[in-house]
């Protein structure tokens, strides 16, 4: 009797790992499945340019508090294209918290090798490796990667994590600049017109309600990315965002950063702006148009004591 049972544990036993090993080819199909459907979904643009392949010289850091720039552009692969948008992501993988530092693009900064230009010419001149330098030299932040965000994947992605659109309040018309006209009162936006809603910038507000348009976008994003499903369609969206992001970042150090912040317990993205306010007022020069000159030294201590909180 009793060889009898151990018999069947054995039995049982294989049965399991029978079923356990086919769960784990299961997932690894589905996963290549899902991430060829998001490559081919990148690639039906026809438009998608060449990636390109910058130099870029920050600290690599495989666990920790990793900073990453992210720039917002519409001419990925050109040569002398400003970024729109001027992010760094922190995020800190031992307390999993996620945080969020938008620099506006317009501060009056000391360039290496080009003098006091807009933030956003550094990208221009020297790609993101000088942006990388610039914001080191003016703002004392350590950036590790780059990612370079081609908007129209900022639509197709929006739309995998997000299919049912993302609740926004509008409180003006939007339609200058971008292409489109969005109605003003509460709606429903999906991906373009998402995309027309962080992008617009000719409202009284300009450059600052935009940043904070990005903000409130990117928290309402990740707050959907939370979502059981997303998970899942991790795959593709990394699928999608090789054919549309240009980075520093190899897909497993992605994957894994991906799959953190979706399973961990971050909470809500902290965020902060650049300039703070009180510690800038508007100039203009003939040679490089409307600018903001800041006080640095009031920056860099709000920056620090915002990574260190």
């Amino acid at each position: 009797m009793e060889r009898m049972r151990r018999r069947r544990r054995v039995r049982w036993k294989r049965v399991f790992m029978f079923f356990f090993i086919l769960m784990i080819i299961g997932a690894g199909v589905y996963s290549a499945y899902e991430y060829t459907q998001g490559v081919l979904l990148g690639k039906a643009d026809k438009q998608n340019g060449e990636k390109k392949a910058y130099a870029f010289n920050g600290e690599e850091v495989k666990f920790g508090k990793i900073n990453v720039l992210l720039l917002g552009s519409d001419s990925r692969g050109e040569e002398h294209s400003r970024t729109d948008s001027i992010m760094i992501a922190h995020y800190d993988q031992n307390t999993h918290q996620a945080k969020l530092i938008s620099i506006m693009r317009d501060c009056y900064v000391d360039i290496p090798g080009h003098g006091k230009q807009k933030l956003n010419a550094a990208y221009a001149y020297g790609g993101p490796e000088l942006l990388r330098k610039t914001i080191k030299e003016n703002f004392n932040i350590d950036v590790n990667y780059y990612a370079v965000v081609d908007f129209k994947g900022f639509s197709k992605i929006v739309d995998i994590i997000a299919p049912d659109g993302i609740k926004v309040d509008v409180q003006h018309e939007m339609s200058s600049g971008i292409a489109m006209t969005i109605e003003p009162g509460k709606q429903t936006l999906h991906g373009d017109k998402l995309l027309g809603y962080v992008r617009f910038r000719h409202d009284n507000l300009s450059d600052f309600g935009r940043v904070q348009r990005q903000q409130e976008v990117i928290g309402k994003l990740k707050d959907e990315a939370l979502s059981v499903g997303t998970l899942v369609k991790l795959p593709k969206i990394m699928g999608v965002v090789g054919s549309y992001v240009d980075t520093n970042l190899d897909k497993e150090t992605m994957f894994s950063l991906g799959k953190d912040l979706l399973t961990k317990k971050s909470g809500d993205i902290q965020t902060m702006r650049v300039p703070i306010d009180g510690s800038f007022r508007n100039e203009e020069f003939n040679d490089v148009g409307a600018v903001l000159r800041i006080n640095l030294d009031e920056n860099q201590s709000a920056i620090s004591e915002f990574l260190a909180s």
